[in-house]
């Protein structure tokens, strides 16, 4: 309702004097509306205190002892006529609500929209759909071209060898008849030793491998043996040992993996803790004797094949962790050198680029922290070089193409921009591709002159970038010790100080020509008429921007080349400990399969918690300084900052109280329902192991490796999809039957059954070490390995097809039965995670918004952002980054996914996270020009400020309302209301009003003449870049509005909800 305009207005203004104190707590904490109902009479009404809640929502402020005229006294419009007739005596006081705008939908083109988001598509649709069957063979081949031409032309072939050979020792020592009886029956352990925990990492992981898996298999033994004592310590005991050991083995398994879940890092020791329980509690046992010798059968073998990966690890071509971060360094330096041609072409593959590589540097320096290394690097030199190495990403995303800036001459064409021309494609001038109003020829005279005068500086500031970072690029390659390998060649430089006195002076030069073209008289006071020379100016302003941030890193690079140590130095881990619980090194992520799910689950984690804290700080408007605020009232405003506590008051035993409900609800969380099916599967698999009439073909066949199996596949995020069940138990099959065509061929010759194992496992170690998908080449490697060796001890008795049969039944038993079990009980999904983290990621911009409007945006002299706000808005931003990318990613995993009712449309997906991100992408160019663009005219004008008040609050809450309205109905699958508060107007009616007061303010003369000096180089241009960010951010709320009903529908008018009751 619109407020009165007569005498309501000076009665609210008095009214909130009196009454703001009282309410501007409960005002402040959310949104609420007053109503005020006019009576002539006045009448105290005695109220119960239960109603004085009521006051906070509905107050007729009756009882007010102000002196006011009466209505009938007071002049009436023909607007005071129509709420007088139509109000019925009730109006709005405006300190919660904002006036929202609905505008008649735009009509979409479906087919508009489809090509739009196709454009949008990651990479991995690109490739040809893995489900198909035309493509299965033609894609295979595919592939194993690709595997011999990495094998034999890059690192992985030496990787591959290290693990292959570490497990052929292992096999070949199995296959002499001296050792093999000295190891006992279960000889293999000591080759699956060595397939788990492969030679084919640095030495700090392989290290850190075999003491967890050491310690795993240990603590199984330990707990399995505790179980057969307790299992026969009395007679009772031994008529019910196998509900003693059921229980043993279900209490054991349920805890390590809830561990395996939760603790990344304890990955290795629980699988291998797993291995040994199994073993323990299920091989050879019994209700009347237990054979204790069988724990050394199986612990010895184990740590020799440790010590036999160690040693290959440590003598074939060692690594101690400088290969990995030269790998990393140097490729984030060839992404970051195409980021320069961001200045050129929009390139969205470029773009994508940068931010993986964001990702990928934060990585690469934990996996060099997080287990010993030793190389020339300090890690905390890497620590910075992480950092600055991310500033420059920074600024090459800020960098905009987009601006319509293409070329320098109308007869020159701009199809195909080239490097080598004497003027940047930039300085083009296409004028957003819209056609030219005639007798506008001064605008363009002025564009040309900007743009004649700063390509060249321009230029020359891009190409010594190019030039500082291929240096950079060189010196760190030398440092390393790869540069002959990776790159760059001999030809560039090394002179880090030349490329950085070459840089610095282009940057002053390009300073001095921005500040001649400013001070020139060619150029207008205002530039509200030219838009194209602001766009210039724009443009230019990031590149500087980033030359800076190429300056920070030339002058670590050179730090770090002149402390550079004489010989290698031992860096012990420094990663911080809880930290590092939930972070492990890049060969176990790659092993333990289900990358994509664990890095997108993980990412998220990190995000909400980051927004948690500033979502739980009280959002309210920073109090004004009139005296009127109480300072008694401790009030927290929401900030980029979350470091501050989120309930200063909880007392000692209010924090324990949260802590038991923080355990007791992480109970309800998917590790412990994890740990329910995997301890599940296994007990019910293993019943068996403990009947009387199976126990004697469980022993002899070795059946209770389908519950390894089953232990071993069960995922904590991702169980497998239709081709993972097919693809492991083809491997399951494989691995059974050349093993039985092994044993076979040479009627048991160990020469034959070494050749067999060599042609076998080389592909199914490369797949379980260096393919995508890992845990099919482990169920291979291990069902051949099993099968051939239990062959071998078996000698000939049973059969080898019986012994290969009935291993590899159980192999497949296992494999089927966990994947089975992870579709049913609480499946991973990835269509309907992506659809729920996208909801998030969309909730979390709103957080983000917010927080940037509040804190960089609308604050009050006095309290500008400081450097620790700042430091917060950039990490935040690097999750919000990672976000994006595991998005992509799950988006990915949908293509493996079989939808029985319709097949799954990526397209909308696709299109909403890339507008999403770019509405988040705008948000961090509003908040970069927030720090240079001071509306001083506003801020020190109490006036105006008010007067601007109601128009600011409508536009963030515009854009606050759709984003909550459009995550949530993702989020909860329903459908979006066909009408939402249009954010483009309520921006228009801002711009309007502030284009309003400053040309008011311009007028009075109040504005001095440095503040017109300073106006007229640069705040045009901050407020340029400023509010076309804003205006950015509100037109990709209508592409997630348009994609989000695209996703889950429109609300339609239902003519029922209109019937009055």
């Amino acid at each position: 309702m619109a407020p009165n305009q007569g005498g309501t207005d000076s009665t609210v203004s008095v009214e909130n004097s009196q009454h703001g104190n009282h309410h501007g707590a409960s005002v402040g904490a959310g949104f609420s509306c007053l109503l005020h109902r006019h009576n002539s009479s006045t009448r105290q009404h005695a109220r119960d205190s239960s109603m004085d809640s009521l006051d906070r929502i509905f107050n007729t402020r009756t009882e007010s002892n102000t002196p006011r005229l009466p209505t009938y006294q007071r002049p009436m419009t023909l607007e005071d006529k129509h709420y007088a007739n139509n109000s019925y005596g009730i109006t709005e006081l405006r300190d919660g609500f904002f006036d929202a705008i609905f505008l008649p939908p735009e009509d979409v083109d479906s087919e508009d929209l489809k090509k739009r988001a196709e454009m949008t598509l990651p990479y991995a649709f690109r490739k040809k759909n893995p489900l198909s069957v035309r493509n299965f063979f033609p894609k295979q081949w595919h592939e194993i071209k690709g595997v011999i031409r990495r094998t034999t032309t890059t690192r992985a072939g030496i990787r591959l060898l290290k693990s292959f050979l570490a497990f052929f020792i292992a096999y070949i020592l199995c296959l002499v008849p001296a050792v093999r009886d000295r190891l006992g029956r279960y000889n293999y352990v000591m080759v699956i030793s060595t397939i788990l925990n492969h030679s084919g990492r640095t030495l700090g992981a392989q290290v850190d491998g075999a003491i967890l898996t050491i310690l795993g298999t240990a603590t199984g033994l330990g707990w399995g043996a505790f179980g057969l004592w307790v299992s026969t310590a009395t007679a009772s005991a031994r008529i019910g040992y196998g509900g003693v050991l059921a229980v043993f083995l279900f209490i054991y398994i349920f805890i390590i993996a809830c561990l395996r879940s939760y603790y990344i890092r304890t990955y290795q020791a629980v699988i291998c803790a797993g291995i040994a329980i199994s073993y323990t509690c299920l091989a050879d046992v019994s209700g009347t004797e237990v054979s204790w010798s069988k724990l050394l059968d199986y612990g010895i073998p184990w740590v020799l094949g440790q010590a036999i990966a160690l040693l290959v690890c440590c003598a074939v071509v060692p690594d101690a962790g400088a290969r990995p971060l030269a790998v990393a360094l140097h490729q984030a330096f060839a992404v970051m050198l195409d980021g320069l041609g961001l200045t050129r072409v929009e390139s969205v593959v470029t773009r994508r680029k940068l931010t993986q590589t964001f990702v990928t540097m934060s990585q690469a320096y934990r996996d060099l922290v997080i287990d010993f290394s030793i190389t020339l690097f300090d890690p905390k030199d890497v620590l910075d070089l992480r950092n600055l190495i991310q500033g420059v990403i920074r600024a090459l995303l800020s960098l905009n193409s987009e601006t319509g800036i293409l070329s320098p001459a109308e007869d020159e064409s701009c199809d195909s921009p080239s490097r080598d021309r004497t003027v940047l494609d930039e300085f083009i001038l296409n004028m957003d591709e819209k056609p030219r109003v005639p007798g506008n020829e001064e605008e363009k005279r002025l564009a040309k002159f900007v743009a004649s005068n700063l390509a060249e500086p321009t230029e020359n500031l891009l190409l010594s970038m190019e030039s500082s970072l291929r240096t950079c690029d060189a010196v760190l390659m030398d440092m390393c010790g790869h540069r002959q390998y990776l790159g760059p060649p001999k030809n560039v430089s090394s002179d880090i100080a030349g490329s950085l006195t070459k840089l610095r002076k282009r940057m002053m030069k390009f300073s001095n020509c921005q500040d001649n073209v400013l001070a020139s008289g060619n150029l207008p006071s205002t530039y509200a008429e030219c838009p194209d020379v602001v766009k210039l100016f724009a443009y230019c302003r990031p590149v500087h921007q980033a030359a800076a941030a190429v300056e920070s890193l030339l002058i670590k690079v050179n730090h770090m080349q002149q402390s550079k140590p004489k010989r290698l130095k031992f860096h012990p881990p420094s990663y911080p400990f809880w930290k590092a619980m939930h972070r492990t090194n890049t060969q176990v992520r790659h092993d333990r399969g289900g990358v994509t799910a664990g890095s997108y689950f993980k990412s998220f984690s990190d995000i909400a918690a980051i927004i948690q804290k500033i979502k739980s700080q009280d959002f309210q408007p920073l109090p004004r300084e009139d005296g009127r605020t109480d300072k008694d009232h401790h009030t927290s405003y929401a900030t980029m900052t979350a470091d501050e506590p989120e309930d200063e008051w909880t007392t000692k035993r209010n924090h324990v109280r949260r802590k038991i409900w923080g355990f007791l609800h992480r109970l309800q969380g998917f590790e412990t329902r994890f740990g329910l099916k995997t301890a599940a599967i296994t007990s019910l698999l293993s019943v068996p192991a403990w009947l009387p009439q199976s126990n004697v073909w469980w022993d002899e066949y070795e059946v209770w490796w389908a519950v390894v199996m089953a232990w071993l596949i069960m995922g904590p995020r991702t169980g497998g999809n239709i081709q993972d069940l097919f693809t492991r138990v083809l491997c399951a099959v494989l691995g059974s039957l050349w093993a039985g065509l092994s044993y076979a061929a040479g009627d048991g010759n160990p020469y034959t059954i070494a050749v067999f194992a060599v042609v076998f496992m080389l592909p199914m170690i490369y797949r379980y070490t260096l393919s995508t998908h890992p845990r099919s080449g482990l169920v291979g490697c291990i069902s051949f390995t099993v099968v051939s060796l239990a062959e071998i001890t078996a000698q000939g008795r049973p059969s080898p097809a019986t012994v290969a049969a009935t291993h590899g039944v159980a192999m497949i038993v296992g494999v089927v039965a966990s994947i089975i079990v992870n579709w049913i009980l609480w499946p991973f999904v990835a269509r309907h995670d992506l659809r729920k983290a996208v909801a998030s990621m969309m909730f979390y911009c709103s957080i983000v918004y917010r927080s940037i409007v509040s804190r960089y945006v609308y604050y009050e002299e006095g309290n500008e952002p400081t450097q620790e706000d700042i430091r917060s808005s950039e990490i935040l931003e690097g999750r919000m980054r990672e976000g994006f990318v595991r998005l992509r990613q799950l988006l990915g995993l949908t293509r493996h996914e079989i939808r029985l009712r319709a097949p799954f449309d990526p397209l909308p997906y696709s299109a909403l996270i890339d507008a999403c991100e770019r509405f988040f992408e705008y948000v961090v160019t509003a908040r970069q020009a927030s720090l240079f663009y001071h509306p001083h005219f506003i801020r020190d004008n109490t006036e105006f400020a008010a007067d601007l008040l109601g128009h600011r609050r409508d536009a963030v809450a515009t854009i606050l309302t759709n984003l909550y309205v459009l995550s949530g109905a993702l989020k909860a699958d329903r459908k979006v209301p066909k009408y939402l508060p249009s954010a483009a107007a309520t921006r228009r009616q801002l711009l309007d009003r502030m284009g309003a007061l400053e040309a008011e303010l311009a007028a009075s003369g109040r504005l001095s003449a440095d503040a017109k000096t300073e106006g007229r180089k640069w705040a045009q241009i901050y407020s340029y870049s400023y509010n076309e960010s804003l205006t950015g951010c509100v037109e990709q709320l209508e592409e997630l509005e348009k994609y989000t009903k695209a996703i889950v529908g429109e609300q339609g008018l239902d003519l029922r909800t209109l019937s009055y009751r």
